[in-house]
Formats: structure tokens, sequence, C-alpha cells
């Protein structure tokens, strides 16, 4: 069967694990992106599956629903912590947009190519002011390249830590302003280094596309005075500490009587 550009596909020689959409075929290499995964790869054509509906199905990556921060409206008003959320990927993006809106948390999305992040965020923290911000979109471990911990070796890294530093100048306060940073395989020793509260990846696997925004939703809808639970909350995500890591911190949001 003839693969074509937007067909759904696995890889053979990855068992079959990861759904993956084409976004491109040059000659006999297609050019693929992850569906749940923020993972961009290629492979030769003969290496693929056209997958199935059932493939679909039984691939696609479930999150946590955050259903346990449902809030008591019946006495209480609530103003939930503000999210900036720039991205690389602007797909991503729209599913985190989505997610924020099902839980009654105010975002503002922002798709920037990684390289440019680091140039414009200062701009958009001074125009929208937020309680968190998430820096995201694709990254990626050259094994081939050597050290892991030379970020050099690494697709976007050093964009995401030149965005954190910069975030950084603008507030000093880990408490005052969240900062969540990177994507597949990032190197997450560095970005907390450079400042961030939440970073990925201690394992140097890939994440879902939701993770960031799992964590900066329940930290938008946890009181201010009330210090967050970091393994349960790290649990919420596709692979846990392996993915994602980060500092102890309390809710942003504030909380009032009568409604």
């Amino acid at each position: 069967m003839q693969i074509k550009k937007g067909d759904y596909v696995t890889r053979n020689s990855y068992h079959n694990d990861t759904l993956f959409k084409v976004v491109n075929i040059k000659g006999e290499t297609c050019y693929l992106k992850g569906i749940d995964v923020r993972l961009y790869a290629d492979s030769e054509v003969k290496d693929l599956k056209i997958a199935t509906e059932e493939d679909k199905k039984n691939l696609r990556i479930e999150v946590s629903d955050n259903d346990d921060t449902d809030l008591d409206r019946n006495d209480f008003f609530y103003l939930p912590g503000k999210i900036l959320h720039i991205d690389g990927d602007n797909e991503y993006l729209n599913r985190c947009l989505e997610y924020y809106k099902k839980h009654n948390v105010y975002a503002i999305g922002k798709r920037l190519n990684e390289v440019d992040i680091p140039y414009k965020i200062k701009d958009l923290l001074d125009e929208y002011k937020p309680d968190i911000v998430i820096i995201t979109g694709h990254d990626a471990y050259y094994q081939k390249k050597g050290n892991i911990e030379d970020i050099r070796n690494y697709k976007n890294t050093e964009n995401f830590i030149k965005a954190v530093k910069e975030c950084r100048k603008y507030e000093k306060s880990h408490e005052k302003l969240v900062i969540i940073a990177g994507a597949c395989q990032s190197n997450y020793e560095e970005l907390i280094k450079a400042g961030a509260n939440f970073a990925s990846s201690p394992k140097r696997v890939n994440i879902h596309c939701l993770d960031p925004a799992i964590i900066a939703t329940d930290i938008s809808l946890t009181e201010r005075n009330r210090e967050i639970d970091l393994i349960m909350l790290l649990d919420k995500t596709k692979y846990g500490k392996d993915g994602m890591g980060g500092l102890i911190c309390n809710g942003l949001m504030y909380v009032g009587y009568p409604r």
C-alpha cells in the first residue's frame, strides 16, 4: 500500500509502538510527527506500516483529566493563575489550549519557532504578566554526538535555557513566576539550573504533548497558601518522573468569599 502525506503510520523497527502522521516525503524517506508525543522522526518507507483504525484507538495516549481540581462554586469564587503558553508547534499548542479551556483556566497561547523564543519572550511577559509560563515545542538528544550533559548535543535545549534565563531576568522569584520548560528528551538538569520550576526530561524520554499543560493547570487551580504534592502531580503526566521533574511550590490561585 502506497504511503502518502497525511497518513497515520507506525514504525516496524520500533515495534509499532508510537502513532505518527506523515508530514513530508522525499524519495524513500518519510518525515514523521508524533500525534501525542512531542517528537519528529524520519523513516524509510519500507519500515512503515499504515495505521488501522484499531491502531489509532490503541496507540492514542490518554492523560489524567485532573478531576481532583473541580471547584465548589456554592460559596467561594476563584481566580486561577494566568498561563502564558509558548510552543514551537501549532497543533500541540491548540491541543493544550483546548485542555485549559476544558478546565476553566485562563491561558494565552503563542506559537514561536524555538530559536526565536529567547528574543521575544520578554515582550510577551511584559504584555501578559502571567503567573505561569510554559516554554516548549520540539527537542531531541542526539546520542551519536556524544556527552548527554553537553547542551550542544540537543536540538533545542539551548534555546529553552536562554528563554528560561530571560524569564528569570524578568522575575527572579520561583514563587511569583512558575516556569515550565522543555520538550522531548530535553536536558532537565540544565533547565532547572537556568531557573525553571519544572522541566523535561530527567531520563531523556519523550513527553506527551499535554504534559506541560497538565502541570500548569494543576498549579493554576491550587490555592496560593497550599503546597502542591509534587510526586502526585508528576504521576499525572504520561511518563511520570522519567519525563518531567521539578521543585515543590505553592499553588497560584486566589480564593475569595462570598461568591
